[in-house]
């Protein structure tokens, strides 16, 4: 080997100093031990050589050669070393040879025997280490049974829970398996199934607690309305009974009568004459709660299932939602709710049952349903209810069921207030109901008015007795010394309608009054909107009663007197209804914002229309009786009595102006002046009739007998009152028209015309030229040989002198 690698020696590099060639020398090295260290990486080193510098290939190479002839030389030192040591060994194993092979045979028969001895042993080795090895997998066997038990033990506990429907508890019982159980032997197949198999039961449960909400959902739609049944009448107890207090507080030291607002009498002591029993027997029942009537458990299951799943959010949310839907569809009223309290109350019960439960899960719950979320729900529903409210009250025409209404949104209100809920734009609606409630009442009164009027029979009351008096008297206040001093039996002067219009306004003020119970409005208020009401009763209802009763053609003119006595006592009343109004609410009259009632001008403005109407009926009446006037116009002579139509309006107005003596004394005088000159001026219009074209000198003699029965008749003071012959002065047209053809003193008429002191002052000449054309043409028909006599040819001369100076002078009015 040294001769194969035997090289000349390198020389020495030019130009080379000392130290540069030990730096050099020793680099080689370093590369040289890290090439000879079998644990580095070569590729490094070969690249750090190549990439040193210029030739260092070659030198490498040079150096390598030096190297490994200096190993070769070491090893060739080496193995001269220990050449005699090896020959000798070699020498000595070749002498154990012989002796190795008889200890082998030696050994090998040693061994058989061994064998053949231990063969038994070793079986019954084999058998103990067999059970050896079967008590130590039966020892792991029992360990791992033991690690397992439990959880096999969990996961039949969570299918007990799950089968009796314990779903919470059954998360619970997941939780522990996954966290704590399944762990320990997770390398097992049926803990791995386990495994996998938990997130699908935990669907399940999520499904089911799902559907249970939904059935939950689906009961509380169904029993709201029991729940709010059962709230509002515990609220309504709780209302009556704060009441019942407070009358029996105020009953020490107030004593008035006062109208009862359930429609009974107070009696002096203040006790109710009525009561009813009943509210004691409802105070003793048990007081239920909405926990009491609906199963809460489904939405706590589900909330803390829900929870436990770290779903919470979409639980709230899906509950939220479904139960807004809900509110929506609890708000929805039916089409024909107005008709009954009942519609009324069923939808009242539902909206109240709906916020009692969801309060009740504001309260039992933290966060499922918050405050926000309740109290957005409620402004949504309370502009909901009032909109049905207002058009579906609007149709109501039953002030009755208007009040119930009022009483079931007093209660409803009241209900929800005790839950925390605002309801004061209610108690705003219901001053809106309140006027629909008044005008439902005021239609209802109109009819009562009316049928009283219609049964009225239009006469003074009659009392026989005492009792009877009494009786009228404690019905209407009625003082009248002169009448009380009489005898019985007497007549009080007003029909028995008047007592009748009183007590209904009573019960009109009564029936208003039982609207502002429990409105939480003060006394004054109370007496303001009852005096309001009042006053629309009577300025309206009333009056618009009066005034067709005062129009109908049936009434006459022993009714129409009647009337003007009634309204005159019924004005009369009107202070005693403000004394009542002022019992009922304690309010002053002298109170500075006090409404006054308006009954004076209303029944002033029924007498008013009632004298207008007496003096048109008269006028009518005196009419009918012209109508029947049957002149003979063409006739000769008078018949030297007055006419039987003229007598028998003369006898008419005789009777009719006896029964004008209950009237007040204007009234009558202004009645019988109007007859008189509606009878003058009618008289007169038949004179001058543009039909009737002749009139005889005996038909103005017939016709001037009948002026002076109407002359009697006036001065015979039908009327008591006239001073002088005012009466007469009616007639005064007629008789100096009459006056001047009987007398025929036309050289006077026309000498003194248009003197004030003029006999015939009040004759006009165009009056008097139609009556006289009228003469002049019967003249010339009746008289066909006038011409022929001399007094008659003078006559007609006359008059044709006379006429053509009257149309002078009507010519001389006109121009």
């Amino acid at each position: 080997m040294a001769s194969n690698r035997v090289h000349a020696a390198l020389p020495d590099p030019p130009n080379q100093s000392e130290e540069e060639h030990k730096a050099e020398q020793k680099a080689f090295e370093n590369f040289f031990a890290e090439l000879e260290s079998v644990d580095l990486p070569l590729g490094t080193t070969l690249r750090s050589i190549y990439d040193d510098q210029p030739n260092a290939h070659k030198r490498f190479m040079e150096k390598l050669d030096a190297r490994i002839r200096n190993h070769d030389r070491e090893i060739e030192k080496m193995c001269n070393f220990h050449h005699q040591g090896f020959v000798d060994a070699i020498t000595e194993l070749l002498k154990v040879r012989a002796d190795a092979e008889k200890l082998m045979g030696q050994v090998t028969d040693t061994n058989r025997r061994l064998q053949e001895a231990g063969r038994e042993v070793t079986a019954q080795t084999e058998e103990v280490i067999r059970c050896r090895i079967q008590q130590r997998n039966m020892a792991t066997t029992v360990e791992k049974l033991q690690l397992c038990i439990p959880v096999l033990e969990m996961y039949s506990k969570l299918k007990e829970q799950l089968e009796s429907k314990r779903y919470y508890a059954a998360l619970k019982t997941m939780e522990q398996l996954e966290k704590v159980y399944i762990p320990r032997v997770s390398q097992y197949r049926f803990c791995q199934i386990m495994a996998e198999n938990l997130p699908r039961l935990r669907e399940e449960i999520k499904e089911i607690s799902m559907s249970d909400l939904k059935d939950f959902l689906e009961s509380i739609r169904k029993h709201s309305d029991k729940v709010g049944e059962t709230a509002m009448r515990q609220a309504q107890q709780h209302r009556t009974f704060n009441s019942a207090v407070a009358k029996q507080a105020s009953m020490g030291h107030y004593t008035k009568p006062v109208y009862s607002l359930n429609g009974r009498t107070h009696t002096p002591n203040g006790q109710l004459m009525d009561d009813d029993t009943g509210d004691e027997e409802e105070a003793d029942e048990e007081i239920l709660t909405a926990q009491d009537l609906v199963d809460f458990s489904p939405v706590y299951r589900c909330l803390h299932i829900y929870t436990v799943l770290g779903d919470r959010e979409t639980f709230e949310n899906y509950y939220r939602k479904q139960r807004k839907k809900q509110a929506r569809l609890v708000l929805q009223p039916q089409a024909n709710m107005h008709e009954t309290v009942e519609g009324y109350r069923k939808y009242f019960n539902q909206i109240v049952g709906f916020f009692v439960v969801e309060d009740h899960i504001l309260h039992a719950t933290r966060g499922l349903v918050t405050r926000a979320f309740t109290d957005e729900l409620w402004n949504m529903a309370l502009s909901k209810i009032i909109a049905v409210l207002r058009t579906h009250s609007s149709y109501c025409d039953d002030p009755d069921l208007v009040l119930e209404l009022k009483n079931l949104i007093v209660i409803f209100a009241d209900t929800l207030q005790g839950y925390g809920f605002p309801v004061n734009r209610l108690f705003d609606l219901l001053f809106e109901v309140r006027d629909q409630y008044n005008e439902t009442l005021l239609k209802k009164w109109a009819l009562v008015f009316r049928e009283i009027f219609e049964l009225d029979n239009y006469s003074p009351i009659p009392v026989d007795t005492e009792e009877e008096y009494k009786l009228v008297v404690s019905r209407f206040p009625f003082h009248d010394a002169e009448i009380e001093k009489q005898d019985f039996p007497k007549k009080l002067p007003m029909s028995q309608s008047v007592p009748q219009i009183y007590t209904q306004v009573k019960e009109f003020i009564y029936a208003s009054l039982k609207f502002s119970e429990s409105l939480h409005r003060s006394s004054t208020e109370i007496d303001d909107m009852l005096r309001k009401s009042t006053n629309l009763l009577l300025t309206r209802t009333l009056s618009s009663c009066l005034q067709n009763l005062i129009k109908k053609p049936h009434i006459g003119l022993t009714e129409l007197v009647q009337i003007i006595i009634n309204t005159t006592h019924l004005e009369q009343a009107c202070r005693y209804l403000e004394e009542f109004i002022t019992n009922i609410t304690n309010v002053s009259p002298e109170t500075v914002h006090t409404t006054r009632l308006y009954g004076l001008s209303t029944f002033k403005d029924a007498r008013h229309a009632a004298e207008g109407e007496i003096y048109t009926k008269l006028n009518q009446k005196i009419d009918e009786f012209i109508q029947l006037a049957d002149y003979e116009w063409g006739m000769a002579e008078s018949d030297g009595r007055a006419s039987g139509y003229l007598m028998d309006l003369i006898n008419f107005l005789r009777s009719t102006f006896q029964v004008f003596t209950h009237l007040p004394g204007k009234v009558a005088q202004t009645a019988c002046m109007s007859a008189c000159k509606h009878l003058s001026t009618s008289l007169m219009q038949m004179l001058l009739d543009t039909e009737l074209k002749q009139i005889s000198m005996g038909a103005i003699q017939q016709f001037n007998l009948d002026v002076i029965q109407c002359e009697l008749f006036a001065s015979s003071e039908p009327v008591p009152g006239f001073q002088g012959d005012t009466l007469q002065l009616a007639f005064i047209d007629l008789r100096q028209l009459l006056d001047l053809f009987m007398v025929w003193d036309w050289s006077t008429y026309l000498a003194d015309y248009g003197q004030p002191t003029s006999k015939y002052l009040r004759v006009n000449p165009a009056t008097a030229l139609a009556l006289l054309e009228k003469m002049k043409d019967t003249s010339k028909k009746n008289n066909i040989f006038s011409q022929f006599r001399k007094n008659d040819r003078d006559k007609q001369k006359l008059i044709e002198t006379v006429v053509k100076q009257l149309r002078s002078l009507v010519n001389g009015m006109s121009s």
